[in-house]
């Protein structure tokens, strides 16, 4: 069977019953029904087992019924006819089971395909910049959700993107592609990193614009017919018209090679944090508005030129972090805790604030990325780089279980 194997006891099930009920029927004193139960089997194989397997166990309760030593009760003409329909349709059954499952693997691996090309891993080092990411989907058996990053080198230096689209899940996919596809090209083409964020900010005015035009459906009623409409949708198609509000936050970083500085554009994103040694502190930013508003036409994002020392780190966020709460409602203290996590590789500074983070919270319920970029233009390429979205779920598991959680 394609997809998940089945657990170990529900393949050993059907394997156990064709042994124990034989040697019960002929362990008891008296004559006792115990042949129906042998009905059971391949129903309970076609949860394990392919189309083969289940013919097997049922062509072995066939014998079984048969075998006149054994007397499981003798059963009539009209009992095996009935066995027989049962082993027949649980064989179809898992015929059927096992196409569908690989449909599903098929359709699965096209998706992954498709979202690994929206949002590729992290590459550990970008130029002159060592990257270390983490991204964790709130929407289960997905890979890419209203978080989003990027890290490319361009004629003007190293930059970044680290966002947070409206809503998550499936449906932030098409928002995060088109903010993405307009970063990529910005990152070449724009001098000037707040020139960048604007550049964003008219791609998703220009998309809340279509989106809105395609919510409202054009009907024409018929000469004649005034309750009849033509060209309605079904209720269960019709756009929702609050599907042309789109906007995201976001935070552009630009590390300009052999300026030693990083320029800061915050479009109302949660700001960076600066680690240096055992310290750590928000890099204090004046924030625009967020991408989307079409602030491009009235308010300029300010940058702000920060100074770098080496070995500095530059930590950014999403407020899937900022915004995790304990059971005191307290949310998540990312300075603190980051200055006491502090580490030299960014790759083990990731993992060490996603442990603490999953133990610290409650829940977590929103999309959460987590990127530090470390500028080493000297250093030799680490054996770092995006966790996958696989380890995180164990990493959390472990968290929960650590603090007594099912």
């Amino acid at each position: 069977m394609s997809g998940a194997p089945a657990p170990t006891w529900l393949r050993w099930l059907p394997v156990v019953l064709l042994v124990f009920i034989p040697l019960l029927q002929l362990l008891v004193d008296r004559p006792v029904d115990l042949g129906f139960l042998l009905g059971a089997i391949p129903p309970l194989a076609t949860l394990a087992y392919g189309p083969f397997g289940t013919a097997v166990f049922s062509a072995a309760v066939l014998v079984l019924l048969n075998i006149s030593t054994i007397n499981l009760d003798r059963p009539g003409r009209g009992d095996v006819i009935a066995v027989t329909f049962v082993a027949v349709l649980s064989v179809a059954i898992s015929w059927m089971r096992r196409r569908r499952a690989v449909q599903i693997t098929t359709i699965r691996t096209v998706a992954e395909a498709a979202q690994l090309a929206v949002l590729p891993p992290l590459p550990p080092r970008v130029d002159v910049v060592r990257c270390a990411g983490l991204y964790r989907p709130a929407q289960r058996g997905t890979l890419v959700g209203g978080d989003f990053f990027d890290v490319r080198r361009g004629p003007y230096g190293v930059r970044a993107l680290v966002g947070d689209v409206q809503g998550h899940g499936i449906a932030a996919v098409g928002t995060v592609t088109s903010i993405l596809g307009a970063f990529r090209e910005a990152v070449l083409d724009e001098e000037d990193l707040a020139d960048v964020a604007a550049r964003l900010d008219r791609r998703l005015v220009v998309d809340a614009a279509d989106a809105a035009a395609g919510a409202i459906t054009v009907a024409r009623v018929p000469e004649g017919d005034p309750d009849s409409v033509v060209g309605e949708p079904p209720v269960g198609q019709r756009s929702d018209p609050t599907s042309g509000e789109l906007f995201a936050t976001a935070l552009l970083l630009e590390f300009r090679p052999g300026s030693g500085e990083v320029g800061v554009v915050s479009c109302g994103h949660p700001a960076p944090v600066l680690l240096r040694g055992a310290t750590a502190h928000e890099i204090e930013v004046q924030p625009a508005p967020p991408l989307g508003l079409g602030f491009a036409g009235f308010d300029r994002p300010v940058e702000r030129d920060v100074r770098l020392q080496p070995g500095d780190r530059v930590l950014a966020v999403t407020d899937g972090v900022t915004e995790a709460r304990n059971d005191a409602e307290v949310f998540y203290p990312l300075v603190d805790r980051a200055a006491q996590l502090a580490a030299e590789d960014p790759g083990e500074l990731i993992a060490a604030i996603w442990r603490d983070l999953v133990g610290y919270a409650r829940t977590i319920d929103d999309d959460v990325a987590l990127l530090v970029f470390a500028p080493d233009p000297e250093g030799e390429e680490p054996d770092t780089g995006t966790v996958t979205g696989e380890v995180l779920e164990s990493r959390e598991s472990g968290g929960k279980e650590n603090r007594g959680e099912s």
